[in-house]
């Protein structure tokens, strides 16, 4: 080392500055990796995961149930009225609607940066001016569009009465809600419940009452209503009367009339009160039974693994109580998407470690590859440290990011790894060959660097709700190509300033080091140096060529010949097949293409190894059903009639079947033939 320092031994002193000083102290640089590795899994640990990001919307949303009214009598009585109504609104882009039996849907879509909160209020207030609605219409529920972050669905099923799958859905919907780590359940593809109130008219003339009187009434005490606060010593008290009624039993005992001997008169004492079910389209079933959905969501910090985990954990628990007949089956995990994204990205980790190990090892010594190659993991973990600051997360779009700069994490470290090599070569020591090493290479590399983070900063500008999400990428690349810049520049010289023993173990691995050295040097010499001057002297003729083959690709895309899509196909698990048949057709119309396209399914699972390829089949009449693996997760689609048709078939994993889901999806396809 005194060489290296002495100046009269020809050598200029040792450069001073924080690239140095780095290079010549292993313990601090060892205590920043140390840092990143080990705070930077804490952090990620405490992360929030989810399967998409969330993201606000810039969407109101109208809705108005008008019961038995047709499509074209929820045009013309309620959707084209609300149109008017809000179309010219400040900050209002565009506005959308759908038609269905029974009910209207409005989308009103907001210009960017438009205060959401005074929008919708403008909105409620151009709503309710409306005065031409008609009488049988409901008030409609004007709310700002949010995104559901469903995690899974539990279906109920079996071959029970109607009465029996709801009880058991109820009460499994409050069972998982006295559990932790699950917040928000909600029934799905249920018939609502309702109470029917019957009072003869002898009745009423015995204690002077009306059919009006008696709704009054009980609209007035079946109420939810804010009584204010209290303020004491130990704090604030909200005081709330809660007198919402929801089932027959408890509308029995509301006190309608006093008798003339002072005795209270009760409801139940004069009506006969029924709880039954909406005569509606709806039908569910799951593998050809009965079947309610239980609706799974992610709050908060909650994480789709630990919903699932705790969903499964119930699952387990009750299953022996069940009553016979009766099963709950797990569909639609989206838990399972986010585990297998985690699944890819650790298995690319792995493969690139180990093949960034192997192609460095052969170009360079293996100290230098090992050391530039835990550069990865040490960028990545440490990136974040960073993520809170960005507001990401763990997610399908964030992973999708993290696997991106796998390939591009390295780059930094390999060029400042060869240019320490190079100077080792030239003779100079390993400390001193560190530290000229880095500090003539850092300028490049920096700008190598904010050059790549230029590259995706474009992604923070997106627009829209689609903006939200597309900024989980440059949030994940930029912060992991900070981090990979300050490993390459201050830590990974201080591992190449020290030798080190040159163990027995260090010269076997150097052996295919030494045998490729000679090999790129007779490949340099023999075959790019005798190419290289007549390639030259045809410069013309290789531009052309080149020339060519550019625009050979640019045809081959533009032709169509090579598939461009905004998103990868990827094989699925799950194959959906909605249909909506004409408006007004009879139910049993719908339940026969149905039995077809049940029928046509059977044929097509025996044909491709039958029945040990289904994990399950789900079929819903009265509205479609949505593709797994979306952002807004739930299983149905809004909007309903009986002339609307949904199945969904689950295929065991791709390496558990020789089909694949889209080859499934054409046989079924073309089993069913077209549907007149």
């Amino acid at each position: 080392m005194g060489a290296e320092h002495s100046p009269s031994l020809g050598h200029p002193p040792m450069p001073r500055g924080a690239l140095s000083w780095m290079a010549r102290n292993p313990v601090a640089a060892n205590l920043l990796m140390i840092f990143f590795l080990l705070g930077g899994l804490l952090f990620a640990l405490k992360t929030k995961q989810e399967v998409f990001p969330e993201f606000t919307t810039d969407r109101i949303s109208i809705s108005v149930a008008y019961p038995g009214a047709s499509p074209a009598e929820v045009e013309q009585g309620i959707v084209l009225s609300i149109e008017d109504a809000v179309r010219g609104l400040d900050g209002v882009k565009e506005v959308t609607s759908s038609s269905n039996e029974g009910s209207a849907s409005i989308s009103v879509e907001l210009l960017t940066g438009v205060d959401k909160g005074r929008a919708l209020q403008d909105v409620k207030n151009a709503v309710d001016r409306i005065v031409v609605f008609p009488e049988l219409a409901e008030r409609p529920i004007v709310s700002l569009t949010e995104a559901r972050r469903q995690v899974l669905t539990i279906v109920v099923h079996g071959d029970q009465d109607e009465h029996v799958l709801r009880d058991l859905a109820e009460r499994t919907r409050e069972e998982l809600l006295q559990r932790d780590g699950i917040t928000l359940v909600e029934l799905g593809a249920a018939r609502p419940l309702e109470v029917s109130i019957e009072v003869p008219q002898h009745r009423l003339r015995e204690y002077g009452l009306t059919l009006d009187r008696i709704a009054s009434i009980i609209r007035a005490t079946s109420l939810e209503l804010p009584g204010g606060a209290v303020r004491t010593s130990g704090g604030e008290i909200l005081l709330r009367t809660q007198e919402r009624r929801d089932f027959a039993s408890e509308y029995e005992d509301i006190p309608i009339a006093t008798s003339p001997d002072g005795t209270i008169v009760r409801l139940g004492d004069v009506a006969t009160i029924r709880e039954d079910f909406q005569d509606s389209e709806q039908e569910s079933f799951y593998n050809g039974q009965p079947a309610i959905q239980v609706q799974v969501y992610r709050v908060g910090d909650e994480t789709p693994q630990s919903v699932s985990d705790e969903v499964y954990a119930y699952i387990d628990e009750v299953s022996a109580a069940l009553p016979e007949g009766i099963g709950l089956a797990v569909w639609n995990d989206q838990s399972e998407i986010y585990r297998d994204r985690i699944n890819l990205l650790l298995k690319n980790a792995a493969m690139g470690l180990v093949l960034v190990l192997v192609a460095l090892g052969l170009f360079v010594e293996p100290k230098l590859a090992f050391w530039v190659t835990l550069g990865i993991p040490t960028s990545v973990l440490g990136s974040f440290l960073l993520l809170p600051v960005t507001g990401a997360s763990l997610n399908m779009i964030s992973l999708f990011a993290f696997i991106v700069t796998l390939g591009i994490v390295v780059d930094d470290a390999i060029v400042v790894g060869e240019s320490i090599y190079e100077k080792r070569e030239r003779g100079l020591g390993v400390a001193r060959a560190a530290v000229e090493g880095v500090r003539d290479i850092a300028g490049p590399v920096v700008f190598a660097v904010l050059t790549n983070i230029a590259s995706f900063m474009p992604l923070f500008f997106v627009p829209g709700g689609i903006g939200n999400a597309f900024r989980q990428i440059p949030s994940i690349t930029v912060t992991v190509f900070v981090i990979s810049l300050v490993e390459s520049l201050f830590i990974l010289p201080a591992h190449l300033a020290h030798r080190g023993k040159d163990t027995l173990f260090w010269r076997i691995l150097g052996v295919p080091n030494h045998y490729f050295e000679r090999f790129l040097g007779w490949v340099t010499r023999e075959m790019y140096g005798r190419s290289l001057p007549v390639l030259l002297r045809w410069r013309y003729a290789l531009i052309a060529i080149c020339t060519t083959i550019l625009l050979l690709s640019i045809g081959m895309v533009g032709g169509g010949h090579v598939p461009v899509g905004f998103l990868p196909r990827i094989d699925a698990d799950v194959v959906t097949v909605s249909a909506r048949l004409p408006f007004g057709v009879p139910i049993e119309r719908t339940r026969s293409v149905q039995d077809r396209l049940l029928a046509s399914l059977d044929r097509v699972i025996e044909e491709h190894g039958g029945r040990r390829i289904v994990r399950g089949v789900y079929t819903q009449i009265g509205s479609a059903i949505a593709a797994p693996g979306g952002p807004h997760g739930g299983p149905s689609l809004g909007g309903g009639g009986g002339h609307i048709l949904g199945l969904q078939v689950a295929l065991v994993p791709s390496d558990e079947r020789e089909v694949g889901g889209r080859e499934f999806s054409d046989a079924w396809r073309e089993a069913t033939g077209p549907i007149a």
